[in-house]
């Protein structure tokens, strides 16, 4: 009687612990994002999205900016995954030279509007009020604001200064 009692406590021990494992799998699996879709936006990411779709600058295709110097809209036959954001692109050598340098094509302060991030904010930019300083992409929300950054060669510095604080607030 004494080795069925055993017998039949190592049984029980042996189902809990497979239904534990079950259980971790499952909460496991519900956690966490389908794939291919871009990872959930945190507090402090610095790159400017729509919410919904996860696209950045709306769709519009960031090489462009530089090759033609208008607002292109991307499509979704070019897509890049970049930074937690989807990227659209015009045309598959756009889309290639993206993703060999990130770094040149990515607008200044996230895309947020330069001039908002010189005072302090981060304020959602319109992708057609643009202009390309250097080999730097800034995008404003008005062109009031666009026409300040432009006039006021001190507040380029101001942003640059204040974008690392602006930039830890963001919550997306």
């Amino acid at each position: 009687m004494k080795a069925a009692a055993r017998h039949a406590g190592i049984v029980i021990a042996g189902i809990m612990a497979g239904c534990v494992i079950l259980l971790a799998a499952q909460v496991s699996r519900a956690s966490t994002l389908p794939p291919g879709l871009p990872g959930l936006p945190g507090v402090g990411e610095a790159m400017q999205r729509d919410n919904r779709t996860g696209l950045a600058l709306s769709g519009f295709d960031p090489v462009a900016y530089f090759l033609s110097d208008a607002a292109v809209p991307g499509l979704p036959d070019y897509e890049l995954l970049h930074g937690g954001a989807v990227w659209r692109f015009a045309n598959a050598a756009n889309r290639d030279a993206f993703r060999e340098a990130p770094q040149v094509y990515t607008p200044r302060f996230g895309g947020f509007d330069a001039s908002g991030v010189a005072d302090g904010r981060a304020v959602d930019a319109d992708p057609h009020r643009f202009v390309v300083i250097g080999s730097q992409l800034y995008f404003f929300r008005s062109d009031e604001n666009r026409r300040r950054f432009l006039t006021e060669a001190a507040l380029r510095a101001k942003a640059q200064e204040r974008w690392p604080a602006v930039a830890t607030s963001i919550a997306r």
